[in-house]
């Protein structure tokens, strides 16, 4: 019954998001202690794994069970392709973060932010979690290359700074192939995001200054003057 089906992809997606948001900030975190701190005791070292590895395993859980459920299932993989690619790199999981705030937004009848800030605060958070998850795997990657420049974490935050504001000094660049597969990622998503934040900006400016008399939906003047 396709009707059923896609009451219970609902169903399961809505039930799914705060513990997959959850899962996926605790993915996050322990993958960056374990990149940050690498001389951790075997224990916690292990230990770390284990919570990375058991967070990354719910989410091709979730991926395998919406696929399942979904009333035609090469639809929905073709039309969610970016779900799969997400499984694939799971860094890209603590994005679901911003999903749940979004669905918490629309709880409300008229959310509480202007359409302005919203989309500055959506792509700003989503500049900052991608580009620390980005820091985090160039510097995994570059810091015992062979002929690598970025050897410090405070370097790839550097490097970071430099690409997704398109600035593009080239003091710092990857010399890996993953690494600089990440920078062409960083640097279309540098574009996109940031000139989100930007051209909202702009916009809630003028807004912000201009006079009653001056909006679109003004009254204009009576007849005769």
């Amino acid at each position: 019954m396709p009707m059923d089906d896609e009451r219970r992809l609902r169903e399961w997606e809505r039930w799914g998001s705060v513990p997959l948001s959850l899962a996926s900030l605790v993915f996050l975190v322990t993958y960056a202690v374990r990149v940050l701190v690498p001389d951790l005791p075997p224990g916690w070292s292990d230990l770390l794994l284990l919570i990375t590895l058991a967070t990354w395993g719910l989410f091709v859980l979730d991926y395998v069970v919406r696929v399942a459920v979904a009333p035609d299932r090469w639809t929905y993989v073709r039309r969610r392709w970016l779900d799969l690619v997400v499984v694939f790199m799971p860094l890209l999981r603590p994005l679901r973060m911003l999903q749940f705030y979004g669905q918490m937004q629309n709880r409300y009848q008229r959310p509480r932010l202007s359409l302005e800030v919203r989309v500055m605060a959506y792509a700003g958070l989503s500049a900052l979690l991608l580009g620390f998850a980005a820091s985090l795997q160039v510097y995994a990657d570059e810091r015992y290359a062979s002929g690598a420049e970025i050897r410090t974490y405070g370097q790839s935050v550097w490097w970071l700074c430099s690409t997704i504001t398109t600035t593009g000094y080239g003091d710092l660049v990857p010399v890996t192939v993953r690494g600089r597969v990440i920078a062409v990622g960083v640097m279309f998503l540098g574009v996109i995001l940031i000139g989100a934040v930007v051209g909202s900006f702009s916009s809630w400016l003028i807004k912000s200054f201009r006079r009653p008399e001056e909006r679109p939906d003004a009254p204009g003047p009576p007849e005769g003057e």
